[in-house]
């Protein structure tokens, strides 16, 4: 089957622009700092790793899966430039507007802190957010997801009670109301928490996947997903007995409306079938017969008996309770918050798919689709701005890559082709910041800013100043000034200009790593007459003395012809484990994976030798060295998913 791709619309070498569905007489959401977003700009990626080996795609050209580390507006930036119109599914759990932030227990393994903890909770992402921000976070990336879609292609999109009503309206107007195709609902638990007092509203259970394609000829395989019936419905189904046990009778004589079918007509038992003629052929009625499974009414018309031991169950339809989040991830589990279940994308991704599409999930978090797209025999692209979402993907992936090359020669030419290898990019600079969850933390405490409560429109103030800390990682555009822009108490500048017409009417700091050029004179002209006292503070010029993370650092070795990590100190985990050196028996105990490139070429970590041990063991630190071995670059990995990589000479 063909699918017709959109036209690309390449403005510049770094710009593309959207034409955004027309509203078609329903309902348009608004929110507080709407605005359009019509066009975005091409973000280069930085080629850092690559696993396994490519293998030949559909179309003739060699692939590997790609992993990005990156804000995903920006990495999805970087993708129309190869995959405009040209992703067959997309998967989207994005936060969900809970409120809540999200960690990962960072348990040492083993018995190494002497007197102190040796667990804490690492921040993974925040999802709290101030006025509308969200709805404006999530609408722009569903607009680029509409782009990179094929005019055939599906998009799932998880969330909850929270915001589910204001995203399928905001879908509604991006992707057509008529390519609105099922609210699926999941039933994640059906365990409640057990509280005894009264509560304002009920239990929970559910979340809701918005399913929508990108146009009306889209086609769902609904006939690959059959749901057992549970021993309720067997016992509804089931109900006649024979001697051989129940059965269900069912049409052994085609409907009419499936036309005539001559070859299909003959006479069996006395009985002749009308023009649309029997199912089967003469041979399979026989034995059919023989097993005792055909059946004849009081005025002899054939059926079919069905036994239940044969049920393949029913289709699926748009209610899932067959696939829990507990008991599903029992063996699953990777440490990452909000986890799905590999069953619950296997379905979708099955469902919505054929071998060798692309899948694109730009959550990515534990590498859940990732993973499921992997073992059904699809392509995958995955980012996630959270470092520690992109270790914990890789660790996984090589895991089930592994699981996948012991398996394929044993299912001999029947194997179908899995895409096993990948690479990983940076889209920008994020090795300032590890965790840009922290980042701002890490900013309130260095310039000692006077924090706020989470979800003010300002992160704090200093010496009079409201201090807004724009975007880490990245230049903070004009379009970063919208949150501020919408959010002014404009009421309480008109005041304040009566009150005193020559002053600001607000004092401000905004603090950034670059920014564009008019930044500030554009804030100044978006809020017209209103003076405003505008300070920029670019912490990668005006102030290069802090700083924000502690590389780490280790001793690498070539004696007897092995590699040896003699120690490794990953300073910024041992201080959060509030460690002394002396406090440490075993430096493995903080180590997450090793991965040796026996021959780097300088720039790219290239099919590595990986040490990643399971849950509780630990990575070996001796290795053999390899004939031919050159130029060795070593990276460990410590429990933080903060990375030490070195070169170790050879000879």
């Amino acid at each position: 089957m063909t699918d017709t791709t959109k036209p690309e619309t390449l403005l510049s070498v770094d710009h593309y622009e959207f034409k955004p569905n027309p509203i078609k007489g329903y309902p348009e959401l608004w929110w507080r700092g709407k605005r359009p977003f019509t066009s975005t700009r091409f973000y280069p990626a930085q080629h850092k790793e690559t696993h396994g080996k490519s293998v030949e795609g559909p179309d003739g050209k060699e692939w590997r899966n790609r992993i990005f580390w990156g804000d995903n507006l920006q990495v999805m930036s970087h993708l129309l430039k190869e995959f405009r119109g040209k992703i067959d599914l997309i998967y989207v759990d994005p936060p969900f507007d809970s409120r809540a932030e999200y960690g990962k227990k960072i348990q040492a393994k083993g018995k190494f802190a002497v007197g102190n903890s040796s667990a804490f909770e690492e921040k993974q992402y925040s999802d709290i957010w101030s006025n509308d921000e969200y709805l404006q976070f999530i609408f722009e990336r569903l607009v680029i997801s509409r782009e990179l879609l094929k005019s055939r292609g599906f998009i799932f999109l998880h969330c909850d009670y929270h915001k589910s009503h204001y995203i399928k309206t905001m879908m509604d107007q991006i992707f057509g109301i008529e390519n609105f195709r099922n609210e699926i609902t999941w039933v994640r638990s059906t365990n409640p928490k057990g509280s005894q007092h009264k509560s304002k509203g009920l239990d929970v259970f559910t979340d809701s996947i918005l399913l929508y394609s990108n146009s009306d000829s889209a086609e769902l395989f609904q006939e690959r997903i059959r749901v057992p019936l549970n021993e309720e419905e067997l016992e509804e189904k089931y109900f006649r007995i024979d001697e051989k046990g129940k059965y269900y009778d069912g049409p052994i004589v085609s409907s009419i409306t499936m036309g005539e079918r001559p070859n299909l007509v003959y006479e069996y038992g006395g009985y002749i079938p009308p023009a649309s003629g029997w199912r089967v052929s003469r041979e399979k009625l026989e034995v059919i017969d023989r097993n005792g499974n055909l059946g004849w009414t009081r005025n002899g018309t054939p059926f079919r008996k069905l036994r239940p031991e044969d049920d393949k169950g029913r289709p699926i339809g748009n209610f899932w309770n067959d696939i829990s989040l507990i008991n599903s991830q029992s063996n699953e589990r990777v440490g990452y918050p909000t986890q799905k279940p590999i069953a619950l994308l296997e379905r979708i991704i099955t469902l919505a798919s054929e071998p060798h599409a692309i899948v694109l999930d730009f959550f990515m978090g534990s590498g859940t689709a990732q993973a499921a797209a992997m073992k059904l025999g699809r392509r995958f692209i995955g980012a996630d701005i959270n470092l520690g979402a992109v270790q914990t993907t890789t660790k996984r992936l090589l895991k089930v890559a592994e699981d996948l090359s012991k398996q394929q020669p044993k299912l001999g030419e029947d194997a179908p082709t899995y895409y096993t290898g990948f690479e990983i990019y940076n889209v920008n600079n994020y090795d300032v910041f590890r965790n840009p969850v922290q980042a701002r933390e890490l900013l309130i405490d260095a310039l000692e800013i006077n924090k706020f409560p989470a979800g003010n429109l300002f992160d704090g103030e200093k010496d009079g100043r409201l201090v807004k800390i724009m975007p880490v990682n990245r230049i903070a555009t004009r379009a970063d000034l919208s949150d501020l822009i919408s959010g002014f108490d404009y009421a309480e500048f008109g005041r304040r200009k009566l009150e005193h017409p020559s002053r600001a009417v607000e004092k401000i700091q905004l603090v950034c790593m670059g920014h564009e050029p008019d930044l500030k004179a554009q804030l100044q002209k978006e809020v017209g007459d209103y003076k405003l006292d505008i300070e920029v503070v670019d912490i990668l010029r005006d102030r290069q003395d802090l700083q924000f993370k502690r590389d780490s650092e280790a001793e690498i070795v070539i004696e007897d012809g092995h590699l040896v990590i003699k120690q490794f100190y990953p300073l910024n985990l041992m201080q959060k484990l509030s460690l002394q050196q002396e406090n440490v028996t075993d430096w493995r105990e903080m180590v997450e994976s090793v991965m040796i490139d026996w021959n780097y070429d300088g720039a790219i970590i290239t099919e590595p030798q990986v040490d990643i041990p399971d849950r509780n063991g630990l990575v070996k630190g001796r290795y053999k060295v390899p004939e031919g071995a050159s130029n060795i670059r070593v990276k460990i990995t410590d429990l933080l998913s903060e990375s030490l990589e070195q070169d170790v000479a050879n000879g």
